[in-house]
């Protein structure tokens, strides 16, 4: 693999790649990797010629500063684990942030409605965050293709209507959740909960898998209250939101008759560490 700080070299090696025929495969993380990660860059090497993994912590898309600081980071043992993994002409793109952010950025985007449920509730500007550093990525690497993973189900579909309302020539890839064998959704910040956190943690997934059993025979407000009850009963749990929303437009649902696929969305507080997650009640 080749590994740059910087945007010119980044961009000659793709030009010369391109040139050569190779299709390129995108997989943004913010670092400190593990088994979810893997999946998407795994599914980039399969489907296409080149991929480029950055590794860059943005941090237009923290709201808090301490959360920013304290985000987990371990650029060695990230590139060690990249290095048995990537092939000779796949890219590693581990920029600082003067090189993402010569100057600030003040673009504003409208998502719409999509943004103001859920995380755009809980975490303002988030989304125009994200937003900010997937463009400059996008315009920076031209991939044909980037991959997302779908814990992060809202921000797939903002980052889907990005690419739509910027005409972006890439086809975005979503890639199912990875979890850890007692079902917690594999997060970088799984690394900071203590032991006893991370044991409740575990009870989000369990709780979410009932609460599709629970469906067949409860309204949808019912269902909702089951399992934020349920959560805020563990002593270490409490739930900052649960929303079921359409799989498409986000928008929330009110009866299971409605058409379409139905996606229950959740973020919990572990102690000082926001996780989130999702199931899916209805293709």
């Amino acid at each position: 693999m080749q590994i740059t700080e910087h945007i010119a070299p980044l961009k000659l090696a793709i030009r010369s790649l391109k040139n050569s025929g190779n299709s390129v495969g995108l997989v943004p993380t913010m670092g400190a990797l593990h088994e979810g990660h893997l999946s998407l860059i795994r599914q980039s090497i399969a489907e296409t010629g080149v991929t480029v993994v950055s590794i860059f912590v943005n941090p237009t898309q923290f709201n808090e500063k301490k959360d920013l600081e304290k985000y987990p980071r371990n650029i060695k043992g990230d590139l060690d684990i990249l290095q048995r993994l990537l092939r000779k002409n796949d890219l590693v793109f581990t920029p600082d942030v003067p090189e993402i952010y010569p100057e600030e950025d003040t673009r504003v985007f409208d998502f719409g409605h999509l943004d103001k449920n859920m995380e755009g509730v809980f975490r303002k500007g988030h989304f125009n965050g994200v937003a900010q550093v997937v463009s400059k990525l996008f315009d920076i690497i031209t991939p044909d293709k980037a991959y997302f993973g779908e814990k992060d189900y809202q921000q797939l579909a903002i980052i889907t209507l990005l690419v739509n309302q910027q005409n972006y020539p890439v086809e975005i890839v979503p890639c199912p959740i990875v979890r850890e064998a007692d079902g917690l959704a594999m997060s970088s910040r799984n690394q900071r909960l203590s032991t006893r956190e991370r044991e409740e943690a575990a009870v989000i997934y369990q709780t979410l898998s009932q609460a599709i059993h629970k469906a067949k025979h409860l309204g949808v407000d019912e269902v909702k209250r089951w399992v934020m009850d349920t959560l805020n009963d563990c002593k270490l749990l409490q739930v900052e939101y649960f929303e079921i929303v359409d799989g498409s437009q986000l928008k929330p649902v009110k009866s299971w008759s409605e058409k379409g696929k139905k996606i229950g969305c959740i973020a919990v507080w572990a102690g000082k560490i926001r996780l989130i997650d999702n199931i899916t009640f209805q293709e």
